[in-house]
């Protein structure tokens, strides 16, 4: 009995040595891994917290996301236009002056916009193939957009504001308004629609864009 007693109390306290040895090791914290954010959670710009017309992602004409960040280093070109319109002739100016100075970093993007009188009711696919066909516009086309009212889109919410933009904001008044972006992004003049795309004050405005480092 003594001999068993004696085994047993030697097994306790070895298991109980380990048991205290295997406390004392430093304790490997459990691996976490990174949360993944699916793009509805992704941090979205808004007018307000944008800090140049080029911080929006938008969607091209054929529906697929572009950040308007790939622009940087151009002068930009932003014009919402319509094949309705009494204005829509200046789709051919506009593809004249993307044809004279894209090489020089000059970048035209239209937004079809459906907003005054109705003057673009076609699909984003009707809108490409009239410019396309009618006008043989090579520039960036985007998919319509709201530019004035209920559901305007951020992006021209900032372009419009009177708090971001100055005396170059306020609400649009017709198809073929035309915002001159500056390299670094930032809105430098306001042009309105009857303004033709080939006006001489439009023409100087884009080439001293152009001479401007980024």
């Amino acid at each position: 009995m003594i001999r068993r007693r004696a085994i047993v109390l030697c097994t306790c306290t070895c298991v109980a040595a380990a048991a205290a040895q295997e406390a004392r090791k430093p304790q490997t914290p459990p691996v976490t891994q990174p949360v993944k954010r699916t793009p509805l959670e992704a941090k979205t710009v808004t007018a307000e917290t944008a800090t140049s017309a080029l911080d929006f992602t938008v969607k091209d004409i054929d529906g697929k996301d572009v950040p308007l960040s790939k622009y940087k280093g151009s002068a930009v070109l932003i014009v919402n236009v319509a094949s309705q319109c009494g204005m829509t002739p200046q789709y051919e100016q506009l593809q004249a002056l993307h044809k004279k100075y894209a090489a020089d970093g000059l970048t035209i993007l239209g937004f079809p916009a459906n907003e005054f009188g109705g003057q673009e009711p076609g699909t984003n696919a009707e809108i490409k193939q009239f410019c396309a066909s009618k006008y043989g516009v090579q520039f960036d086309l985007f998919a319509k957009v709201v530019v004035k009212g209920d559901g305007q889109c951020e992006l021209y919410k900032f372009l419009t504001s009177k708090e971001q933009q100055g005396k170059l904001g306020g609400d649009l008044q017709w198809n073929f308004t035309k915002f001159l972006i500056d390299r670094s992004g930032k809105v430098i003049d306001r042009f309105e629609p009857r303004t033709r795309p080939d006006d001489s004050k439009v023409i100087e405005a884009i080439e001293t864009a152009l001479k401007a480092k980024p």
